[in-house]
């Protein structure tokens, strides 16, 4: 850090297992992703190549070896493994993850119908040769799936092979664990918590309301997703309590107050 502040929460260290910030990279371009990394990568854990962009990215190869060199991990969006899946291209998929050397993949099933017990098998197999995430919840703001019903997805799919499991709310915000308006659905993610460690669930919280309130709901080192490259270093100051939205949250007593 570039100065001393006394009582700032203690971050845990790279790499992590809990307090995760997942970048969502919609399509930065080489010089785009290479200042990204120079003012932001020490504070990325893992970028996601986001739904099916690394298809039409040009330079894609070039691109991921801006992140291999500055050892911030990678993968290709869930969508993409979806659209292989759909096409009953599995094995090209495998190609795919050998071709480019993913060491991590995410597997879905928002936006088309896959049995669960397919889902997880699809979990097993990849886990067998890369770091999974797996993905629960729709893409569809018309479907309401009950907390029980949340509660034994993830766990399933954390038992199959699933590193961490990613509670769905898309690049928008808006759907999964949250409603049109991008209110979190507060009694589901309590309901998940009774159940699920929250060091094995990667929130989607695009937007600074949301990270704000996972943050006062489960401390400094809550994994986060779906970060826009641009918010990485204001994610960081609010979880260590340098932006006005957690500045005395951290605090133990000895703040002062101008009343």
């Amino acid at each position: 850090m570039n100065f001393d502040l006394k009582e700032i929460p203690e971050r845990t260290v790279t790499p992590r297992e809990t307090g995760l910030t997942m970048v969502m990279d919609k399509g930065m371009s080489l010089r785009e992703t290479e200042d990204f990394i120079s003012i932001s990568g020490s504070y990325v854990d893992v970028v996601k190549i986001g739904f099916g962009t690394s298809f039409v990215t040009p330079n894609l190869k070039e691109k991921l070896a801006i992140y291999k060199k500055a050892n911030v991990p990678f993968y290709f969006g869930g969508t993409l493994f979806e659209a292989f899946v759909i096409r009953d291209q599995f094995d090209d998929y495998l190609n795919v993850i050998e071709e480019f050397e993913l060491e991590y993949v995410e597997v879905s099933d928002g936006a088309v119908d896959m049995p669960h017990e397919k889902k997880c098998e699809y979990i097993t197999q990849l886990s067998e040769i890369a770091t999974v995430f797996s993905e629960v919840g729709s893409k569809d703001d018309q479907v309401i799936i009950p907390p029980y019903k949340w509660i034994e997805l993830m766990e399933s799919e954390l038992k199959a092979g699933a590193w961490k499991v990613i509670a769905e709310a898309r690049e928008s915000g808006t759907v999964g664990i949250f409603r049109g308006t991008g209110e979190v659905r507060s009694g589901l993610v309590d309901e998940i918590l009774t159940k699920i460690p929250s060091e094995k669930v990667l929130w989607e919280a695009p937007k600074k309301p949301q990270q704000v309130w996972f943050i006062e709901l489960i401390g400094c080192n809550v994994n986060l997703g779906n970060i826009s490259p641009s918010e990485v270093i204001g994610l960081e100051t609010m979880r260590i309590g340098l932006r006005a939205d957690t500045l005395k949250l951290f605090l133990n007593g000895s703040g002062k107050n101008f009343d």
